[in-house]
């Protein structure tokens, strides 16, 4: 039987730099590439050894971001892993950003925000994290 990995996650961010600046304060993640992303766009490559999200900025006018569960291909969320959720949330509140639904639940705990682009995040710990 194959395996399959995710390996990464493109999607559009008004100003890649900045959202790379919140993800490595927040997360601790690297630029692992960026250059021309296409068509005059740009593109940081931003994560860990084996994944990353690829944020993209085009040379044409970004459409607003519209949150609706209900349409096809959109994505709802991004689920980040961390091993210390309540480390993790205070510097989600030092990078501006407002934690909110938080929950414990079997098997672990969780919480959301929204960054500056209006992108939803999960930030998920199955370890206890405290």
């Amino acid at each position: 039987m194959s395996h399959a990995t995710l390996e990464h996650v493109n999607y559009c961010t008004p100003d890649p730099s900045k959202t790379a600046a919140w993800m490595a304060d927040v997360f601790g993640w690297k630029i692992r590439w960026q250059g021309d992303g296409g068509e005059g766009g740009r593109t940081i490559h931003m994560g860990g050894e084996h994944h990353y999200l690829a944020l993209h900025c085009p040379s044409k006018k970004l459409q607003p971001w519209r949150k609706d569960y209900a349409m096809v291909g959109q994505m709802n969320h991004i689920g980040v892993l961390v091993n210390n959720l309540d480390e993790t949330e205070e510097k989600v509140k030092s990078a501006g950003f407002t934690p909110v639904s938080h929950a414990d639940y079997e098997p672990g705990r969780r919480f959301y925000f929204y960054d500056d682009a209006g992108v939803e995040f999960e930030v998920i710990s199955y370890s206890g994290g405290r």
